[in-house]
């Protein structure tokens, strides 16, 4: 029951992430502005009254009716958000929020234990055919949120073994520091490299990069294709640039953090975990790989890449 109460705080402060998102955007959201004032206060209802149970006995039946409370709010709140990206440049509005989120994050430390699921950067049903609404909403309700809690939980029990300087399960909780984190890490990177205005080919210096370092651009993808689809169990395919090589590299990753290099900066993910693409493709991995390049976010990946590119490291 506490993670579930956790998870509602968590929950309320996402909503309200986004509520400050859109009243950034004034002339976006002037016909809205009732319907998004209506959101944060259910926003902050839902959280106060979770901080609430988190204080007191925990009482089963209250938060069975508070999480259903919470679904009904983001249910329509989604809907909202579906009409606020219908009326905008997309592609733009993805670049200036991916933006926003990365200068929070450099001024603002996250303390141990204290991260929290990233807001989706359009609706659940914003990549569909390609990827259904009931898979996102799952994958990213769901799966991330645990990767976020288990994050948590590692590194408050790693403060929690120093204080106490008792190191007796460091081995367990630093194994699931690695493996929450790490796919905390790849969902919030996974998550902005879609886009509901994605597909097509990457553009620019991106382009140039890959055509030197895989031949072309479709030499490159078929590397990736193949690297995804071939994916022992669950894991990840990811493109990386090397500032210590200066070059691109494409690896896999087995469960998020297994198998794969340092000293690289990834660029572009795939989760090929089964619970990314089950529902819609059954265990066909190899079309939901082939459906997803129609909504990789290239304007951001370029972005990433050419952020990761100011670096470089002595060669050996």
């Amino acid at each position: 029951m506490k993670e579930k109460i956790e998870h509602l705080i968590n929950w309320s402060e996402w909503g309200r992430q986004w509520v400050d998102y859109l009243r950034r955007k004034p002339a976006l959201i002037h016909e809205l502005e009732r319907q998004v004032r209506k959101f944060d206060a259910a926003f902050h209802q839902i959280g106060d009254k979770a901080r609430q149970l988190q204080k007191s006995e925990p009482d089963e039946a209250e938060i069975r009716r508070l999480t259903a409370r919470a679904e009904e709010v983001q249910h329509h709140f989604h809907q909202l958000l579906h009409l606020v990206q219908s009326r905008r440049n997309e592609e733009k509005a993805d670049v200036t929020y991916v933006n926003q989120r990365q200068s929070v994050a450099v001024t603002r430390p996250v303390p141990p234990g204290g991260h929290t699921l990233p807001p989706l950067p359009y609706a659940y049903d914003a990549l569909e055919p390609y990827i259904d609404a009931e898979t996102m909403r799952i994958h990213h309700n769901r799966h991330h949120q645990s990767y976020v809690d288990g994050l948590n939980k590692a590194e408050l029990m790693l403060a929690r073994a120093r204080a106490a300087n008792d190191y007796e399960l460091i081995k367990h909780w630093e194994r699931e520091a690695a493996f929450n984190g790490a796919g905390h890490y790849l969902h919030t990177i996974f998550w902005q490299v879609m886009s509901p205005n994605g597909g097509g080919e990457p553009q620019g210096e991106l382009a140039e990069q890959l055509i030197r370092d895989f031949g072309s651009i479709d030499g490159f993808r078929r590397h990736f294709s193949q690297a995804a689809e071939k994916v022992e169990g669950g894991g990840w395919a990811i493109l990386v640039w090397s500032p210590r090589a200066q070059h691109l590299e494409i690896l896999q990753a087995e469960k998020h953090q297994n198998l794969s290099q340092w000293d690289v900066i990834p660029l572009l993910v795939l989760d090929v975990w089964e619970h990314a693409y089950y529902l819609s493709y059954r265990n066909d991995r190899g079309r939901y790989i082939d459906a997803w390049w129609n909504v990789v976010n290239w304007p951001h990946v370029q972005d990433r890449y050419l952020q990761a590119r100011r670096l470089r490291w002595q060669p050996y």
